[in-house]
C-alpha cells in the first residue's frame, strides 16, 4: 500500500513558518504528545481512495482534531487546511503538499468508526494525559446528558398504547426509519428522542477520563459502572447513580462513596442525608459546564450523524480535542 511521504520542508517553509505568527495552542499540543504511540496504533488505517498514495493515517486524525476544535465541517476543513500556515505546520504538510480533500476526510473517519480505534486512541492520549501527572485522581464526577437526534422524531400512535413489557409506554418506542438506532426517554415528563452521552470526568484537571455514547433509553445506572476508573480516591454522582450494589462496589474497591442518596419506596430519607445530598450536589456541580462546552462549542446540541456508532465516533474525537485543549492550555512551558 503506497502512502505519500511528507513532512519533507523546503528553505521556503522554513522562511514561512519564520515569519509567520506561530499558532501557540496548536504548538503546545505538538509538543505534549507522544505521536508516535498514535501513529503506531492507527498505522493499520488508509487515508485515501484506491490506486492514490494514501496520507498517513496520523496526518488524518490531527486533522479531525483540528476540525473539532475549529467547528468545521468536512468541506471547510479542506478549505482551511488549504489556507492556514498553522493548520499545515500541525499535519506536517509543506506548502507544495496537497491537503486532503473533503472525501478522503470522510472515508478516513468512516474508517476510524469501523474499527474502534478511535476509542483506543482516545483512551492513549489519555493515558498519556495522566502518566504526565497532570490528573490527580482524588475524585471522578460521572454524569450523562441527552443529545436531540440528527433527524426529526417519528409522530407517536394518537392515543397512548398499553405499557410493553418493559413498562415504558410502547408509543414511544416508535422508531424513526431515518434514525433507527435513536430512542425515545423521558425525562421531567417530557419525551425526548436521540442519544445520550456519559462522561467520568477528573475531579480537579477536569480531564475526561471514561466515556460511553448510547442510545437516550439506556439508562444512566446501566453504564456507570464503566466510567468508575478504579483509582481515583471518590466517585461523585447524582441520585440517577444510587443503586446498593454500586454503592458495596466502591466500598469492595477502596474508593469513598460520593453519591447522593434518593428516596426509596419505603423509606425516606433522613435530614443527615438531605443535608449529605446539598454538598455533593455542589461537589459534582462542575460536570455541568462539560456538556455546555459539548453542546455550545463542539456541536452536540444535535447528534451531527444518524446512527450510534458514527456520533460515537465524533464523540469521542471531541472528548480527545477537549482533553488536550485543557491539557496544553494548563500546562506551562518548560523554561
Amino acid at each position: 500500500m503506497a502512502e505519500r511521504q511528507i513532512g519533507q520542508l523546503s528553505f521556503t517553509d522554513g522562511l514561512v513558518n519564520d515569519a509567520a505568527r506561530a499558532n501557540a495552542p496548536l504548538q503546545r499540543v505538538s509538543e505534549l504528545v507522544d505521536w508516535d504511540a498514535v501513529k503506531s496504533l492507527l498505522s493499520g488505517l488508509r487515508g485515501g481512495s484506491m490506486g492514490a498514495p494514501a496520507y498517513p493515517s496520523l496526518v488524518l486524525f490531527k486533522a479531525l482534531l483540528l476540525q473539532q476544535w475549529y467547528g468545521l465541517s468536512d468541506p471547510g476543513l479542506e478549505e482551511a487546511l488549504a489556507d492556514r500556515l498553522s493548520f499545515r505546520h500541525f499535519l506536517g504538510l509543506s506548502l507544495s503538499e496537497p491537503v486532503p480533500d473533503h472525501s478522503t476526510l470522510w472515508r478516513f473517519r468512516e474508517q476510524l468508526t469501523k474499527s474502534g480505534l478511535v476509542e483506543r486512541a482516545f483512551a492513549l492520549i489519555t493515558t498519556q494525559i495522566e502518566k504526565s501527572g497532570f490528573v490527580l485522581k482524588r475524585g471522578t464526577l460521572i454524569d450523562a446528558s441527552l443529545v436531540r437526534s440528527a433527524v426529526n422524531p417519528p409522530e407517536p400512535p394518537e392515543r397512548p398504547l398499553p405499557p410493553d413489557g418493559d413498562g415504558r409506554p410502547a408509543s414511544k418506542l416508535v422508531k424513526s426509519p431515518h434514525d433507527p438506532e435513536a430512542a425515545w426517554t423521558r425525562k421531567e415528563n417530557k419525551y425526548f428522542f436521540g442519544y445520550k452521552m456519559h462522561v467520568g470526568m477528573d475531579q480537579d484537571s477536569r480531564i475526561i477520563r471514561r466515556l460511553e455514547f448510547t442510545p437516550a433509553n439506556v439508562n444512566d445506572t446501566v453504564v456507570a459502572d464503566a466510567l468508575i476508573c478504579g483509582d481515583e480516591a471518590i466517585v461523585y454522582a447524582d441520585k440517577a447513580y444510587d443503586t446498593h450494589a454500586r454503592r458495596a462496589r466502591l466500598k469492595a474497591m477502596g474508593i469513598r462513596d460520593g453519591i447522593m442518596r434518593r428516596n426509596g419506596r419505603w423509606h425516606q430519607m433522613g435530614s443527615w442525608a438531605v443535608r449529605r445530598n446539598a454538598v455533593l450536589r455542589h461537589r459534582r456541580a462542575p460536570v455541568e459546564p462539560l456538556f455546555a462546552l459539548f453542546k455550545r462549542v463542539y456541536g452536540f446540541a444535535r447528534a451531527r450523524y444518524r446512527g450510534l456508532m458514527r456520533n460515537a465516533t465524533a464523540f469521542h474525537l471531541a472528548a480527545t480535542a477537549i482533553n488536550l485543549q485543557r491539557w496544553a492550555r494548563m500546562t506551562p512551558q518548560p523554561s
